[in-house]
């Protein structure tokens, strides 16, 4: 099993999202645990403040290190991860979801090892630097772009964690033939009808040659990631 401890200021949110899904599934077939935690319970004052001014000026408002300390000597185990979830962090790629659900890159192999990850979502101006020096063992990014708070980055990042585990799909193929497994995006895909409108599906996904259609799967997903990449340059 792997349990997800999220560290956040809007708990309703991880909590919405988790209860449908892959999440839900996840959890109904015991495969992840995944609870919010209101950072404000680790407070101590009357307004249950998390942030403050910068030291030396500025705009915005710093998430404080203390509740965050504090909510981290009550979460963390021996076995825990500690995420930061910044707009500055590493940016998040297939290949470190893999690795975060258990799957060994380069052997295929699973580890079925229990996991905790705890995972903070950042806020307003950003996180007192002493989190990300002393507490973390990780800081991610969803991209090179940035939002108002952490709660979305850590539900992509269960979700794109949780989502490779076995028995979670249905299907054990499903995460394993899709965009960015094995360097390429997926390929375009049709289903019925066969002809909509004058629009139709490739003639040879209907032929039952399935040597064929590999090929020319493959053949259009290179082609599409070819051109991403081009595009990008």
């Amino acid at each position: 099993m792997i349990k997800f401890d999220i560290i956040t200021i809007f708990p309703d949110q991880i909590e919405s999202f988790a209860s449908v899904g892959v999440l839900r599934i996840a959890q109904n077939i015991g495969a992840i645990d995944i609870k919010a935690h209101n950072l404000r319970n680790w407070t101590h004052d009357k307004h249950k403040s998390v942030d403050d001014r910068p030291f030396g000026g500025g705009a915005g408002m710093i998430l404080k290190v203390t509740p965050i300390k504090e909510a981290l000597d009550q979460l963390r185990t021996p076995n825990s991860k500690v995420i930061l979830m910044s707009a500055s962090g590493e940016i998040l790629d297939q290949d470190t979801f893999r690795s975060l659900a258990g799957w060994d890159n380069e052997k295929q192999k699973y580890d079925s090892t229990d996991k905790h990850y705890i995972i903070i979502c950042g806020h307003y101006e950003g996180v007192d630097d002493r989190v990300r020096e002393h507490l973390i063992d990780f800081e991610m990014s969803i991209g090179k772009y940035v939002l108002s708070g952490g709660e979305l980055p850590a539900l992509i990042l269960a979700d794109g964690i949780t989502r490779l585990l076995p028995g979670v799909l249905g299907n054990e193929l499903s995460p394993m033939l899709e965009s960015y497994e094995g360097e390429l995006l997926d390929y375009p895909q049709w289903t019925r009808p066969a002809d909509y409108q004058g629009w139709q599906v490739p003639d040879v996904l209907l032929n039952g040659n399935h040597k064929e259609i590999e090929a020319f799967r493959k053949n259009l997903a290179t082609k599409l990631t070819q051109s991403r990449q081009n595009t990008k340059k």
